[in-house]
């Protein structure tokens, strides 16, 4: 028999084989997003989607999408910094688009 795990040990398991990503780093992405990317840009552009290192986010309008692919840089680096979660690519959609730019 095996000691008991704790729920969140096991939950990180599930959530890393099926999305290689756990839910520290969702916690971090989701959590810390406004005092990740500043409340400016936290007021037009939300995170929706964390998998295996690709952060998918909307932003509400195509101005602000523009504007977020040009320092999406930055905010992988104020994730890592603030939230200390590694995120390889900024994916980004306009509110209302299924489809990622």
């Amino acid at each position: 028999m095996r000691d008991p795990v704790p729920l969140t040990t096991s939950l990180d398991g599930v959530m890393q084989s099926l999305r290689g990503t756990d839910r520290t780093q969702i916690a971090g992405v989701f959590g810390r997003w406004e005092e990740a990317v500043g409340p400016g840009v936290a007021a037009h552009v939300r995170p929706v989607k964390l998998d295996r290192g690709v952060l998918t986010v909307e932003a509400d309008d195509a101005a602000w999408a523009t504007e977020t692919k040009f320092v999406a840089g930055r905010m992988i680096e104020r994730l890592a910094e603030v939230a200390g979660v590694q995120v390889e690519r900024l994916e980004v959609r306009v509110a209302g688009s299924r489809q990622a730019r």
